[in-house]
C-alpha cells in the first residue's frame, strides 16, 4: 500500500468506527430486507449469469448483498476492513445457508490478502467509494484482482447525492441543497456525529473520514488503469427515503415526487479488462 501516514491514520479511524457500528447495523430494521432488495433489476442485466463464476465483493460490510451472489451460483468472496462487520456477515451467511468466504483486509491490501487470486467479477458500491483516500491506487488494485476479460461493477451513490448528503442530519430540510463538495481535491471530510445511518446512537463512536470522488475522477482513473468502460447508468431511485417527500415505487425503492427535479441518486458503471 502506498498511502501516506495521514491517510493510513484516517483509514484506521474508519476501521474503528465500522467496528463500533457493526452489531447495531446487524440488529437494525434497515438491514432486515432480503438480500435481493438491495439490487436494481438493471444490475442483474449488467452482470449477466453468475453461476460458476468467481465474484469478489469489496467493502462488503454485513454481506447482505454478498449473499445474493452466492444464491445465484457464484463462488463468492466478501472483503472488508472491519473485523466486527465480518463477524456479523458470517452469522448472517450461516443463517441464510450461503456459502461465502469472508476476508478481513484493507481494500488496498486485497491483492496480498487474497494471495494473488483473480476473479471474474469485482463488485462494490452503495456507500463504499467515499471511504477511499486514493481512487487511482484503488483502480490499480482492482485491475490486479480481475482475470483477463473480467468485469468491475460499481453501483454507488451518485456524487450529486453525496454533495447533498446521502442521509438526513438533525435540522435538515427536504430542500435539494448542496451541502458538500461534488468534486474531489480538498482532502478528507471529517464526521463526528454519534448517530449512524440506521438511526442508532453509537456509544463512543469514533471520528470517521470520507473522500469525494466525482464521476469524472472515477471514469478517468479507470480508463487510465486500462479498463474499458462499457456502460454507465444514472438512476433517480434509492433503496431508502433520503427525503421525506419521496414516494415508494412498486419495486419498494424510493423516488422524489413528480413535481421535483429529476436528479440522479445512484449510478452504475460496468468496466472490463482486456482479454
Amino acid at each position: 500500500m502506498r498511502l501516506d501516514a495521514a491517510a493510513l491514520e484516517m483509514v484506521a479511524a474508519n476501521e474503528a468506527d465500522w467496528d463500533a457500528r457493526a452489531a447495531l447495523h446487524a440488529a437494525s430494521r434497515f438491514y432486515s430486507q432480503p438480500a435481493e432488495y438491495w439490487f436494481g433489476d438493471y444490475e442483474w442485466e449488467d452482470l449477466g449469469p453468475l453461476d460458476g463464476r468467481d465474484v469478489l465483493h469489496l467493502q462488503c460490510h454485513l454481506g447482505t448483498e454478498t449473499i445474493a451472489f452466492a444464491r445465484r451460483g457464484a463462488r463468492t468472496v466478501g472483503l472488508d476492513l472491519s473485523s466486527r462487520s465480518l463477524e456479523e456477515a458470517r452469522k448472517l451467511a450461516g443463517n441464510q445457508k450461503a456459502d461465502i468466504e469472508y476476508v478481513h483486509a484493507n481494500v488496498y491490501d486485497a491483492v496480498e490478502a487474497l494471495e494473488g487470486r483473480q476473479f471474474d467479477v469485482v463488485y462494490t458500491g452503495k456507500g463504499a467509494l467515499c471511504y477511499l483516500p486514493d481512487f487511482a491506487q484503488w483502480a490499480d488494485v482492482v485491475h490486479q484482482l480481475l482475470k483477463p476479460g473480467g468485469s468491475l461493477y460499481i453501483v454507488e451513490f451518485h456524487p450529486l447525492l453525496n454533495a447533498m448528503g446521502p442521509v438526513a442530519l438533525p435540522g435538515d430540510t427536504d430542500d435539494l441543497i448542496i451541502r458538500n463538495d461534488y468534486l474531489e481535491g480538498r482532502g478528507a471530510i471529517a464526521h463526528d456525529s454519534t448517530v449512524t445511518y440506521t438511526g442508532d446512537q453509537v456509544p463512543g463512536r469514533q471520528r470517521s473520514f470520507e473522500w469525494m470522488h466525482s464521476l469524472g475522477e472515477v471514469v478517468t482513473a479507470l480508463a487510465a488503469t486500462g479498463f474499458h468502460i462499457t456502460r454507465l447508468r444514472e438512476s433517480e431511485v434509492l433503496q431508502w427515503p433520503r427525503f421525506n417527500a419521496m414516494h415508494q415505487t412498486p419495486r419498494g425503492w424510493w423516488r422524489l415526487p413528480d413535481e421535483a427535479p429529476r436528479i440522479p441518486l445512484l449510478y452504475a458503471l460496468l468496466a472490463t479488462t482486456s482479454d
